[in-house]
């Protein structure tokens, strides 16, 4: 059997609490070390304690003072950008080598999409997961950015109002700022922009995200088998990841182009990509895709770097 590192997950609320049965189910180099929260009367923490893992209801400092924190090598922070400041400097002050993997848009450590450039930050001691917008989406731009030059790139990530929860809510515009950012750095686009819509649809929708692509003109049959073998690699660890419909092109020619805000006029080859993506259900329901998407690439961003930990 593996040897195991153990975890520690800040923030008692969906995402942390859907992230520890994700450990506890599927754990290959991680198991749970510690929960923690700020609100001892919150489901997450009544989970945690009912499956066996300590908790503590008094943050990061509570944790800290665990008996527990002695063997943690690796801390999720799924909190709020505000907070991550905080934990960061607190925690790193208490055990210097320690591994933090950041759930919300702090991006104090470089952007980490696993598919794209996990291989490149296993060395890091914080790495961000982006958002759950640049997870589902920025594959995607790198998918084209692989076979020509991207220029600008746009995202629409459209989730549930139900799947929203405080946190998400509370940095709506590190969202944008973030995934931006995120979609230039890692995904190789020139200039990004990323837009999400709150939909307050019943039944609740399942999360539905819309990828624009400016590019040089390049093979419409290469770009395709890009996207579809990247969508391939991220269904790996989210299997409710999906193409909605098969992708699109236009040919924008240099006698009719485009006004793009930021990039100007432009010819070249537009890529639309259409995906979805349905949440496991572990703890989540499953229309709370975008959830999901940040639980399963923030756990499997920590496998690989527990794994290359033990061997």
């Amino acid at each position: 059997m593996s040897k195991k590192l153990k975890a520690a997950i800040i923030g008692s609320g969906n995402i942390g609490t859907d992230l520890m049965i994700k450990i506890l189910r599927k754990g290959q180099f991680l198991e749970m070390g510690a929960m923690v929260g700020i609100d001892p009367d919150s489901d997450g923490l009544a989970r945690a304690a009912r499956m066996g893992v300590a908790t503590t209801h008094e943050g990061v400092e509570g944790l800290v003072n665990m008996p527990a924190f002695a063997d943690i090598d690796i801390v999720f922070d799924a909190t709020s950008a505000k907070a991550h400041m905080h934990n960061e400097v607190f925690l790193r002050s208490r055990k210097p080598n320690l591994k933090i993997i950041d759930l919300t848009p702090a991006a104090i450590g470089p952007y980490c999409v696993p598919v794209v450039n996990l291989e490149q930050h296993l060395g890091e001691g914080n790495v961000n997961m982006v958002t759950c917008g640049g997870q589902a989406t920025i594959p995607m731009v790198a998918a084209v950015s692989r076979i020509a030059k991207v220029h600008y790139a746009e995202i629409v990530a459209s989730i549930s109002s139900k799947s929203a929860g405080p946190g998400t809510r509370a940095n709506i515009d590190e969202f944008t700022e973030t995934t931006s950012k995120a979609i230039e750095v890692v995904g190789g686009a020139q200039k990004g922009k990323a837009i999400i819509i709150l939909n307050p649809a019943e039944p609740p929708l399942l999360m539905r995200d819309t990828v624009y692509v400016l590019s040089e003109a390049a093979d419409k049959a290469e770009v395709e088998a890009s996207v579809e073998a990247m969508v391939a690699a991220v269904n790996s660890y989210v299997p409710g990841y999906r193409l909605k419909q098969k992708v699109q092109f236009d040919d924008i020619p240099a006698d009719q182009p485009m006004n793009v805000p930021g990039l100007g006029r432009f010819s070249g080859l537009k890529t639309s990509i259409f995906l979805e993506v349905e949440g496991a259900a572990h703890y989540l329901p499953a229309y709370a895709g975008n959830l999901d998407i940040m639980t399963s690439a923030a756990m499997g961003t920590a496998e690989r770097i527990a794994e290359s930990l033990v061997n």
